[in-house]
C-alpha cells in the first residue's frame, strides 16, 4: 500500500485524535436500532397474536419517527448534542421499557401499544446524523472524509448483522420484551457517552467560535431566522425514490418473519436479516474504496 493510500485509509480514519471515543458510543447507542424493529414485531406478535397489529404498531414508530427527526435535528442544532441527546435517549429508554412490560403478557390493547411505540419513535436520539456531523469536526480532508463516511454506513450496516443476531440470542434465553429492555439500555448509555465525548465539546466550541466572529453581511436570510429551503423538482423526485425505497425496506422485515413463520422456522429470521445487511454492508465497502 502507498503512503497516500495509507493516509487515506479506514484505518487513518480510526486513528484521528477523538474519533474513535466518538464513533464507539454512537454505535453503541445506534445498535439498539439494529435490534428494535425486530425486537417490537415480535413482542407485538406475542401480545397480541397478530402480524397485522404488529405491523401496524411497527409502522406507527417509523412513522413518528421519519416525520418528526426533523424536529429532533432542529433541538440538537439549537441547544447542541451534549443538552439535546440526554433527554431524548431518557425518553426513549423509559418508553421502550413501558413496552417490553406491556408485552410481557397478551391482552395490552392495540391502540395502547400504537400510542407508547408512537411516542418512542418521536423520540429516537438521532445518533448516526449527529455522528455524521461530528466527522466534519474531526476528519481533516475531503477525501479521508468520504471514507469516514463510508465507514459510518458499513458499520450501521454491520449494527443491523449483529443486531437481529443479538435478538436470536436472547429468544433462546428469555422472550421478546427482553430484547426491547436491552435496546433501551444500549441507547441510553451510547447517547450519554457521545454526548459528553471531547468530539462534541470540540464540535460546540467550534460552533461558538464560529457564531460569535463577525462575517460577511449576506443579501439573502440565513441561520434559524431563515425560511425551509425551496424543494425544486429534482429534490422531490430524489425525496420521492427515496420514501418508496424505504417503504419497501421497512415491509421487507415483516414479511421475512410472516415468512419464516409461516414456514415454521422463526429460526431463520435473524439470519436472513443479518444476510441482507451483511450484502449492504458490503457494498458499501466497495462504494467507500472507489473514488
Amino acid at each position: 500500500m502507498s503512503s497516500s493510500s495509507a493516509a487515506l485509509s479506514y484505518a487513518a480514519v480510526l486513528r484521528t485524535r477523538h474519533s474513535c471515543r466518538a464513533f464507539g458510543a454512537a454505535l453503541l447507542g445506534r445498535l439498539s436500532y439494529g435490534m428494535v424493529s425486530l425486537s417490537l414485531v415480535l413482542a407485538v406478535e406475542g401480545a397480541t397474536g397478530s402480524y397485522t397489529a404488529a405491523g401496524g404498531v411497527m409502522a406507527v414508530f417509523g412513522l413518528t419517527s421519519v416525520f418528526l427527526s426533523p424536529a429532533r435535528a432542529w433541538s440538537v442544532d439549537r441547544y447542541g448534542p451534549r443538552r439535546a441527546l440526554p433527554p431524548m435517549a431518557a425518553l426513549y429508554g423509559v418508553l421502550l421499557a413501558g413496552l417490553a412490560a406491556a408485552t410481557a403478557r397478551p391482552g395490552v390493547p392495540v391502540l395502547t401499544l400504537a400510542v407508547v411505540a408512537g411516542a418512542a419513535g418521536a423520540s429516537t436520539p438521532p445518533l448516526g446524523p449527529v455522528m455524521r456531523t461530528l466527522w466534519r469536526t474531526l476528519i481533516p480532508g475531503r477525501l479521508l472524509l468520504q471514507r469516514a463516511y463510508s465507514l459510518d454506513a458499513v458499520a450501521e450496516e454491520c449494527l443491523f448483522v449483529i443486531g437481529p443476531l443479538l435478538v436470536g440470542v436472547v429468544m433462546m434465553v428469555a422472550v421478546a420484551p427482553v430484547s426491547l429492555a436491552v435496546c433501551a439500555v444500549l441507547v441510553a448509555i451510547g447517547s450519554l457517552a457521545l454526548a459528553r465525548s471531547p468530539a462534541v465539546r470540540i464540535q460546540e466550541a467550534q460552533n461558538k467560535a464560529t457564531a460569535a466572529s463577525p462575517g460577511p453581511v449576506e443579501n439573502t436570510p440565513s441561520g434559524p431566522a431563515a425560511g425551509p429551503p425551496r424543494a425544486g423538482p429534482r429534490m422531490r423526485q430524489a425525496v420521492a425514490v427515496s420514501a418508496g425505497v424505504g417503504m419497501g425496506l421497512g415491509a421487507l422485515d415483516l414479511l421475512v418473519i410472516a415468512f419464516a413463520d409461516q414456514h415454521r422456522a422463526p429460526q431463520a429470521v435473524p439470519w436472513v436479516l443479518a444476510a441482507l445487511s451483511g450484502g449492504s454492508a458490503v457494498g458499501g465497502l466497495v462504494y467507500g474504496a472507489v473514488p
